[in-house]
């Protein structure tokens, strides 16, 4: 069966199930369940965005590339590694 029988199947299921079992499927789910959001339209978390931007135009803060932030967790892993085996 298709993911799309599936689906319409489910819907089919969903619109005349009872009260009981629509409450049991959605409590099976429930922690499945992501609220989508538009971070673009919350304009404290893009003001955050644009002031750290700006730090970083303005040479206040630094950045770190990914490749430096792998190589420091792979060092530390490997020191943790180390004392774990002591």
């Amino acid at each position: 069966m298709t993911t799309a029988a599936i689906r319409e199947r489910l819907y089919d299921y969903i619109r005349v199930a009872d009260d009981k079992k629509i409450t049991a499927i959605y409590n099976l789910l429930e922690d499945q369940l992501i609220p989508v959001v538009d971070w673009s339209e919350d304009k404290e978390f893009v003001a955050e965005l644009n002031e750290r931007v700006k730090r970083w135009e303005d040479g206040i803060d630094s950045l770190v590339s990914f490749e430096e932030v792998k190589a420091e967790i792979e060092k530390l892993d490997k020191e943790r590694l180390k004392n774990a085996a002591k």
